[in-house]
C-alpha cells in the first residue's frame, strides 16, 4: 500500500543539518553567533552558496534564521534546496534508526520521491 506525506519542515537535529551540507557539498556549519543583516543570532551557522548573510538553525526550536532580501541577498530556491535536502536526510536517518531502508527517487519538478521499506 502506497501513503503519500507531505512534511513541514522544523530543522531540530544537528546530524540532518550536517548530512544535507554534505549531501549539496556545501561547507559544514559551525555552532556561535552570527549576523543576520543588523541582529546576532545564536546556533548553528549555515554558509549558503552566493547568499550574503548565513542561515541560522535554532536547533531548540526548529526555528531557520536568515535574511535574503527578498532575493537581492541570495535566492530562496538555495534555501528550498538546503531544507529539502535537510527533509530528505532526516528521514533516512529515522528510518535507519529504525531497521528501514531508503529509496530516492527525484521526479521531473525537483521533488524527491522516497519509498521506505523494512529491511529484510
Amino acid at each position: 500500500m502506497s501513503h503519500i506525506v507531505q512534511i513541514k519542515t522544523e530543522l531540530r537535529d544537528e546530524q540532518a543539518v550536517r548530512a544535507a551540507c554534505l549531501r549539496l557539498k556545501w561547507e559544514q556549519p559551525t555552532v556561535g553567533k552570527f549576523s543576520v543583516f543588523s541582529v546576532q543570532r545564536e546556533g548553528l551557522g549555515v554558509k549558503l552558496p552566493g547568499w550574503q548573510f548565513p542561515v541560522v538553525v535554532n536547533l531548540g526550536t526548529g526555528a531557520v534564521d536568515f535574511d535574503n532580501y527578498n532575493g537581492a541577498w541570495g535566492k530562496q530556491e538555495t534555501l528550498d534546496s538546503f531544507l529539502q535536502a535537510y527533509a530528505i536526510e532526516k528521514a533516512k536517518l529515522e528510518a535507519a534508526k529504525n531497521g528501514y531502508s531508503v529509496y530516492e527517487e527525484p521526479l521531473s519538478d525537483g521533488s524527491v520521491k522516497l519509498t521506505v521499506t523494512l529491511e529484510a
